[in-house]
């Protein structure tokens, strides 16, 4: 079995919690409140900008010029076709881009971007790896999933598509294949590491959708 199918079977009472969970159940049909998804929108842009820096880390730390070359790409796709996604629908609620990067990150937001840096500076490089792929795995696996089941003209297809697409499960394949390579030179410690990082990755995830459907706070704030 290839290494990522083992961390993905590892992981998937997790997984599948993400693809029951109300939130993504309701971008499928639509029934998503719309405070909720906004809520969504202004953390997973402040999300995506420490993806970004991930992405950045793992471009200086690999191990040869086209690993780092698609690690470049992949934060050039993200810091411009994905997060231009989120500052469309934001723009569709009167949510200016300024507004979205004043925004304050959430406890959860903040947790798994935390982690998420920290691996980069204090990991090996396919500790990284490990912790970055459950994000885009995920998210191309829900979107696939909820374009068998829903029709376009409502107001979460646009997400739908760009998650669906093939394009952006290119770039998952991609990512899984450098995770086998690396991990057949890990060891039996470093396999552990990786399996630890990709399950605490995969546990954010489903506390994202959460913490959006509950527009979590820290205990200081009420507004």
């Amino acid at each position: 079995m290839e290494f990522s199918s083992r961390l993905r079977q590892l992981a998937d009472p997790v997984w599948q919690a993400q693809h029951e969970h109300p939130f993504v159940r309701g971008i499928g049909d639509g029934t998503v409140p719309l405070e909720q998804f906004q809520f969504w929108i202004r953390q997973d842009y402040l999300f995506l900008i420490e993806y970004c820096r991930l992405f950045g880390h793992a471009a200086a730390r690999a191990p040869d010029l086209e690993t780092l070359l698609q690690f470049a790409d992949l934060l050039h796709a993200t810091a411009h076709t994905e997060m231009d996604l989120h500052r469309s629908y934001a723009a569709q609620f009167g949510i200016s881009v300024e507004q979205l990067e004043r925004e304050e990150m959430s406890p959860t937001t903040r947790a798994y971007t935390d982690f998420l840096v920290r691996v980069a500076a204090t990991g090996d490089f396919a500790e990284l790896v490990a912790a970055l792929l459950p994000c885009m795995w995920a998210f191309s696996e829900i979107g696939r999933r909820l374009a068998g089941t829903t029709t376009p003209s409502h107001r979460y297809s646009a997400w739908i598509e760009m998650y669906a697409s093939t394009d952006f499960a290119k770039l998952v394949a991609w990512c899984r294949e450098l995770l086998d390579r690396v991990a057949s030179d890990a060891g039996d410690s470093g396999r552990r590491r990786m399996e630890d990082a990709f399950l605490t990755s995969s546990r954010y995830e489903l506390a994202f959708w959460e913490s959006a459907r509950t527009l979590e706070q820290w205990p200081d704030r009420s507004d």
